[in-house]
């Protein structure tokens, strides 16, 4: 399970005395027990979510540092991404993921802009956590226009 790997690097990175993976993990442990106290049993696809949610809170932050002139918290955040990465799934290319969203569009065959949601559901079942659900949803308006 996910969450023994997340412990079992938990462990060696106080064990190697890395400061940065320690605090990563922490945080995301510490967002795993909220999830865990409001829902109960958690399974890997809602651990899998709050990381997601994690990278996508520091990618937002690398862009107002960026905007501020703050490499050094830019270098940190993008540091923090690579440690929550190798958590995910093997993350899926674009042309993959038109792909999944082409076999949507003949599955479904939408018919106006109302049909987004059908599709998204559709598609995010096999692309969530693999991809950014905002571009696939940019891709799926594009399609729809």
């Amino acid at each position: 399970m996910l969450l023994d790997k997340i412990n079992e690097d938990l462990k060696d990175a106080m064990r190697g005395k890395d400061a940065l993976t320690l605090s990563v993990i922490r945080m995301l442990k510490g967002d795993i027990q909220l999830k865990k106290i409001s829902k109960g049993n958690i399974d890997d696809d809602d651990i899998i979510a709050i990381i997601s949610k994690q990278i996508k809170m520091r990618k937002d932050a690398i862009e107002q540092f960026s905007k501020a002139n703050r490499q050094d918290l830019v270098t940190q955040n993008e540091q923090e991404i690579d440690i929550l990465t190798k958590y995910l799934p093997e993350q899926l290319d674009e042309s993959e993921v038109i792909k999944i969203i082409d076999e949507a569009f003949a599955k479904i065959n939408p018919t106006s802009n109302k049909d987004m949601g059908i599709i998204m559901r559709e598609v995010s079942s096999k692309v969530k956590g693999r991809f950014d659900m905002q571009k696939v949803s940019a891709i799926i308006k594009s399609k729809l226009n």
